[in-house]
């Protein structure tokens, strides 16, 4: 019978250069498919409790979606997993591209390393045959660089997955990059991979990657594409007033995501810039201000049209037929940029107070060769700025930089710092909370961050589902995970039994209500996001709604499992408690990643979209832990729990 997983993994032990394939057995991809499952599996078992996430015994896995290659849509992203450095956690960062299949097509689900190396080295691959080569040559390189290198040495069908300079310097902010610019950024994991002295992974391989009913997959897939093309036109200039609309109404409708992947499909992911400040989505002035501070006559300076005037070509990640991406002309060094998304729009420039659109396109194509995370980075730019403001940096402290917001010039000066570790930047480049307990002075007040890492632009005041999701994950502070918005254009209702539907018309402030359904709610988009992970699945897809997305579905005719959505719903939940397993082994406590005081509204702010808001996490965690069989007063799962979902 063919698969759609090839039931091998490549491990390799940099410090004696030692490389072994594995075979993984059946029944590990029926409990965890592939992906984020697969990671989670390996680096629970194999790691020792309390082991240093910059030491050698912690694993870093390049991991391929369980459906990537089977004819599915929207299933082109690979996981990067290992122990963050950033928050001591289970850390994982999701990218898409062209890196995914290409694991696949050299023989295997996903590519471990542990180890230290003594010098710098890249992992080649080519058909199965896998080889260490010197890297010293390639040290100190950009990340585009050094793919350009590479590419120029194997070819350009050779996919490349590579740090960059910030990733040497071992920044704790620092990601993994792919495709000239695509950054797995979160976690911190491109410091790992710079300590273990592992510039890049280079793949060439021709396997074939197959599927139990190829031609259910094919009809299925046509089905699919039919929702994702559904013409729904929108006329440009109207999105700041629809957030302006939002931002004082007080009665709302479930969203269907086919509306926000028109959004994508025009203008990508920074079609929502303006809407998400008016409306109150987008933390503004380090989550201190709101759209008062940062008004319709600055954020056109930053709108979506005038993006979208500058994109030169669009391009789709593989099995993507919707096409968010694009390539950008700039102005300056860097003439053709990959297109800023949303999250690295807004850390930039409004987190900032930055109205400076030419300095967002020049630090995001820096960041992304740097291979620094642009959330937090723009998130401890706006800290320093604070601080800066408050008197608890000086000028002497910055080196002569007045850091006060929206100074443009001096904000990319910062951001150099960081990326070089020179100066004020050296004391920033791992993020608020190290920089904050560095500095002292009550500055932990202003870095905001759950667990250590910097939360997305979303703003769980507006959307509590974020901040439940940032403050109970297993991976802190990551926004791709869930919402109660998420939730409604998910639609899981309609294919998983016993779920709640929303009401066709409801008030803001029943979003804010504590009771069972909204646990339902969290616990049912966490275990989605985790079953989506291992399959490879794109979020943005997902949004299209599940009965018009067939996850389920080609998970079935993928692999002639026949299991009900039920039951794929149960394999998210052993993912997402096997790495809360794995976080309570490392001697995590769940309660210590609660989201910043400031972020949760506990003083409520007294203007703006968000005015008078407070989500209580601390009444919120226990309806959502006990949804798992987690012991309700620690998020630590129970031992009936474990014996259930058959993690040892």
């Amino acid at each position: 019978m063919n698969k759609p997983y090839m039931g091998k993994i490549l491990m390799v032990d940099l410090s004696s250069r030692t490389m072994t394939e594995e075979t993984i057995p059946d029944s590990v991809y029926e409990q965890y498919l592939s992906g984020m499952g697969l990671g989670a599996y390996i680096l629970y078992n194999r790691m020792p409790a309390g082991a240093d996430p910059l030491g050698p015994e912690n694993i870093l896995g390049f991991c391929s979606g369980f459906l990537t290659g089977s004819g599915s849509l929207f299933s082109g992203r690979w996981t990067l997993v290992g122990k963050s450095p950033l928050t001591g956690c289970w850390g994982d960062a999701n990218c898409g591209g062209t890196f995914s299949p290409a694991i696949k097509h050299c023989g295997y689900d996903a590519i471990f390393f542990k180890g230290i190396s003594p010098s710098p080295v890249y992992l080649y691959v080519k058909n199965g045959k896998p080889d260490l080569m010197d890297a010293a040559d390639l040290w100190g390189h950009d990340a585009i660089e050094t793919e350009e290198i590479l590419k120029k040495k194997y070819g350009q069908k050779a996919a490349v997955a590579v740090i960059g300079p910030s990733g040497e310097k071992v920044s704790l902010i620092s990601g993994v990059c792919s495709d000239k610019g695509r950054i797995a950024a979160r976690s911190g994991l491109g410091a790992v991979m710079g300590v273990k002295k592992l510039k890049a992974v280079v793949l060439d391989g021709v396997q074939r990657i197959g599927a139990h009913d190829p031609a259910a997959m094919k009809r299925l897939s046509r089905h699919c594409i039919k929702w994702v093309n559904f013409p729904l036109p929108i006329p440009g200039g109207i999105l700041a007033r629809v957030g302006s609309l939002l931002r004082v109404t007080p009665v709302v409708f479930p969203q269907d995501g086919i509306l926000y992947t028109s959004i994508l499909r025009k203008w990508g992911t920074g079609g929502m810039n303006q809407t998400g400040i008016e409306m109150g989505d987008t933390p503004v002035k380090n989550w201190d201000g709101s759209n008062r501070d940062f008004p319709v006559k600055k954020s056109r300076k930053i709108s979506p049209d005038l993006i979208k005037d500058t994109e030169i070509v669009k391009y789709h990640c593989y099995s993507c037929p919707l096409g968010c991406g694009g390539i950008c002309a700039a102005k300056g060094k860097y003439t053709r940029i990959h297109k800023p998304e949303y999250e690295s729009i807004l850390a930039l420039s409004g987190l900032c107070m930055n109205e400076d659109l030419d300095s967002v396109y020049y630090l995001n194509e820096l960041l992304n060769r740097a291979g620094m995370d642009t959330i937090s980075a723009g998130a401890t730019a706006a800290f320093a700025i604070e601080c800066y403001e408050k008197g608890i940096l000086t000028k002497e402290d910055t080196g002569g930089l007045e850091l006060t917001w929206g100074n443009t010039e001096a904000i990319v000066a910062l951001i150099k710092k960081m990326i070089n570790r020179e100066g004020i930047g050296d004391l920033l480049a791992d993020g608020t909370k190290i920089a904050a307990t560095k500095i002292g002075k009550g500055s932990i007040e202003f870095a905001i961050q759950a667990g250590g890492q910097e939360p997305a632009m979303h703003d769980g005041r507006n959307d509590p589902g974020f901040n439940v999701h940032y403050s109970l994950e297993p991976t802190p502070g990551r926004h791709t995970l869930g919402a109660h918005l998420y939730y409604e254009m998910f639609q899981l209702w309609k294919r998983v039994k016993g779920l709640p539907k929303p009401s066709p018309l409801y008030t803001k402030a029943s979003k804010y209500k504590i009771d069972t359904e909204k646990a339902q709610i969290a616990a049912a988009c966490s275990k989605f996001m985790s079953l989506a992970n291992g399959a490879g699945m794109c979020m943005f897809g997902l949004f299209v709604g599940a009965k018009r997305v067939p996850t389920f579905d080609w998970l079935n005719a993928a692999t002639g499992w026949q299991l009900t959505p039920e039951e794929y719903m149960t394999i998210g939940e052993r993912i997402q408690t096997l790495k809360q397993a794995f976080n309570v082994k490392h001697g995590i406590e769940p309660r210590d990643n609660f989201m910043s005081s400031r972020a949760l509204g506990k003083i409520p702010q007294k203007e703006g979209a968000n005015k008078g808001r407070f989500v209580d996490v601390e009444k919120l965690a226990p309806g959502y832990w006990d949804q798992f069989g987690w012991d309700t007063a620690t998020g630590k799962p129970k031992d009936e729990t474990l014996r259930k979902l058959k993690i040892k």
